[in-house]
């Protein structure tokens, strides 16, 4: 089964303090249940937002006894929820936030991270600020809309990599990845399309299996697992 994430990182509601810019690593988790993130690792604190099963959030360990998760808000704020519920996926990312506002009621995921360096895995993290972003076709459009192509040729300007607009071409730059188990975070995956007979698909490689993508099916960017699905037309790599 293809499993789809629609959240990257939720949003507070305004008055939560941002803390000042800052560096640090985080891992990707997943609410088991329906959630509410709250201002303060305790039962009674404040609610902030609430979160759906399976909600794609950034979160980072802060308590000596597991009891509960710092989570990444947009505007570079934290919230926190029970780490029981919450599956903490094994990739990670290192990111930057910098902004000093407080936060707005707003759709999940657009900006309280950047780009630190022109590393794949800080890429892949960057990309998880756009899940949710709709699928247009021929959209360039990071938070309005944008297609696989387009999703994967914006995040790489945004380091400095000016790659083709379409899929096929793009697969024809940079250097081949041509085993599965060399994958890198970062790497871009190109997908081979029948019904056009040409490669005609490509995301960005996560980690541990997982990719991100501007999906057509799904009618947005989300994430998605290399199953044979997805293996069965995969035709290059480039890195």
């Amino acid at each position: 089964m293809v499993v789809r994430f629609w959240v990257a990182m939720v949003v507070a509601v305004a008055g939560v303090t941002a803390e000042a810019a800052q560096r640090f690593v985080v891992n990707v988790g997943q609410p088991t249940k329906r959630i509410t993130i709250r201002s303060a690792p305790k039962d009674g604190a404040r609610s902030l937002w609430p979160l759906k099963p399976f909600a794609h959030i950034l979160i980072r360990d802060i308590d000596a006894n597991d009891k509960w998760y710092q989570v990444v808000l947009r505007d570079g704020s934290f919230g926190y929820v029970k780490s029981q519920d919450v599956a903490k996926l094994p990739h990670q990312y290192e990111v930057t936030l910098n902004s000093q506002s407080t936060a707005t009621p707003s759709r999940a995921g657009r900006g309280g991270t950047t780009v630190a360096s022109r590393s794949g895995a800080n890429v892949a993290g960057y990309a998880l600020n756009f899940i949710g972003t709709k699928y247009v076709w021929g959209g360039n459009d990071l938070q309005q809309g944008i297609d696989c192509s387009g999703f994967v040729k914006q995040l790489y300007g945004k380091v400095g990599t000016n790659l083709p607009r379409t899929a096929a071409e793009q697969a024809l730059v940079g250097k081949p990845i041509t085993r599965l188990e060399n994958l890198q975070a970062g790497d871009r995956l190109y997908f081979w399309e029948d019904r056009r007979n040409k490669i005609g698909h490509t995301g960005i490689y996560l980690g541990n299996g997982w990719f991100v993508h501007a999906n057509s099916g799904a009618k947005s960017v989300s994430t998605d697992y290399l199953t044979d699905k997805w293996r069965n037309i995969l035709v290059g790599a480039r890195r």
